[in-house]
């Protein structure tokens, strides 16, 4: 679309989500499909999006194997809020994101209130993702992760916060997605409807005296 800010400190917009939510939202939009833009393509763009996010320390090296599990955990977490959108998450979405939960160290901590919480219990690399993981657990407690919600045009799948009473929206930007997906039903419409044309009769063989 054109029209998705992301930096390290995104502004403010209609979309985001509550403090200690935005940064999952964030994460999940490194990925940008409608532009073709990943920033968790190498390595190095995975280090600097995680450092400029105070996520990990400029001194942590990371690999080619730490960046194929960060992608893959915001991709497990772009298929929940897929499911958020539309009302169900499905069995192999779940799936997908306990497989990638079940490698990231992670701990239960009491506070000074005796209130329990997840947290995170690796270090370095695993620190990282643990922390973007204790947000969504937190946010879970909390009664704001179902409103996070990945845009239900296919060709954008940009994450969001849905802010609408009725938890009802379903694109990021209605007046973008919503309105290019009601133009290509409308077309798919138009085409179901379409009369064809009749096939020409054959034309009677003349008779030859």
């Amino acid at each position: 679309m054109g029209t998705h800010p992301q930096t390290p400190s995104e502004s403010p917009n209609r979309n985001a989500a509550p403090v200690q939510l935005e940064l999952v939202r964030q994460f999940v939009n490194t990925l940008d499909i409608d532009e073709g833009q990943d920033m968790l393509a190498r390595p190095d763009t995975t280090k600097a999006w995680l450092v400029a996010n105070q996520l990990l320390s400029p001194k942590t090296r990371v690999t080619e194997a730490d960046r194929v599990r960060a992608v893959e955990f915001r991709e497990a977490l772009r298929e929940l809020l897929s499911g958020h959108t539309v009302g169900q998450v499905g069995p192999n979405a779940s799936k997908r994101f306990d497989g990638v939960v079940r490698d990231i160290p992670m701990a239960l901590r009491v506070d000074e209130t005796g209130w329990v919480r997840v947290d995170a219990a690796g270090k370095g690399f695993d620190a990282a993702l643990g922390d973007i993981l204790a947000r969504t657990f937190a946010s879970m407690e909390n009664g704001t992760w179902q409103r996070m919600k990945a845009c239900h045009d296919d060709t954008c799948r940009w994450a969001f916060y849905d802010h609408s009473k009725n938890r009802s929206s379903l694109w990021c930007d209605m007046a973008v997605c919503g309105n290019r997906n009601k133009v290509s039903a409308f077309r798919q419409r138009q085409a179901a409807t379409k009369p064809r044309p009749k096939a020409r009769k054959a034309a009677p063989a003349s008779s030859s005296n």
